[in-house]
């Protein structure tokens, strides 16, 4: 007996590969379905009339699409690509690439553990009682070590291999700048501002300090988000302000804050 292949149900966001565009529409391939066949209607291109089905679509190209119907008998799957959002295209890509750099993890532990592929399968199956996604789990062992795998026995050869291979995530962390400008008009007003900048941060701090010129630094603090950004510049600041007193004067202009994504 032919074993049922699992198909997409009505609603679902799928990413689709074009393999053929047509007068009427375009047909695609499945991405994570096996690139199982479907359809994509001319009107369901984008909204009003459409003169050309190739100013949307073209052979090769991946589209984010909606599943607007599904005939399991016939295995007819009907697509739309005017009906998915900006929110919901952005999110899927988001999705397929997290799952494709949790995958090019996995090979990477595989080929340091020297695993066979039914290892490797029973590893990928095994992490997956952790998190949601393999990505989500080798970015928790990248941020707080293998501690989170110890219910699942995995030998040390595997372990040694995945923080090898976590060792390349860069986290995500979120970044936040200003300008400092600080006058001090006595003899040892130079000696007054370097003590003042050096004794502001402490060893492991999250903060750097450049000279930009006199009478400007910039002060930059990058932390896994916000909220910890804003928790290590505040003493900071007023560490600088107190050891300036008033012997000068202080001023601080914060810069457009920015988040660094994850690689």
């Amino acid at each position: 007996m032919a074993q049922e292949r699992e198909m997409p149900v009505r609603g679902e966001i799928v990413l689709a590969t074009v393999t053929k565009v047509m007068d009427h529409g375009a047909y695609v391939s499945l991405d994570e379905y096996g690139d199982m066949p479907g359809f994509l209607h001319i009107s369901e291109l984008a909204p009003g009339w459409i003169r050309s089905v190739s100013k949307f679509v073209r052979v090769g190209e991946k589209k984010v699409l909606l599943v607007k119907r599904v005939n399991e008998e016939r295995a007819d799957i009907d697509l739309s690509l005017k009906q998915v959002s900006n929110d919901q295209r952005k999110k899927k890509l988001l999705e397929v690439k997290r799952y494709e750099k949790g995958m090019t993890l996995l090979k990477s532990v595989k080929e340091r553990a020297s695993l066979s592929d039914d290892e490797a399968g029973a590893l990928e199956d095994s992490l997956y009682t952790k998190g949601d996604s393999i990505y989500d789990v080798f970015m928790e062992v990248a941020r707080n070590g293998t501690a989170a795998l110890d219910s699942l026995k995995l030998g040390k050869g595997v372990l040694d291999a995945i923080t090898e291979s976590c060792a390349k995530i860069r986290l995500p962390s979120v970044e936040i700048r200003g300008i400092l400008k600080i006058r001090v008009p006595t003899p040892d007003g130079v000696d007054t501002i370097i003590k003042a900048l050096q004794g502001a941060t402490k060893k492991g701090s999250m903060a750097s300090i450049t000279y930009l010129g006199a009478p400007k630094y910039r002060i930059t603090v990058s932390a896994p988000d916000f909220k910890s950004a804003e928790r290590e510049l505040k003493p900071i600041l007023a560490a600088i302000q107190s050891k300036i007193g008033k012997k000068g004067t202080y001023e601080f202009a914060r810069e457009e804050s920015k988040k660094v994504r994850e690689e």
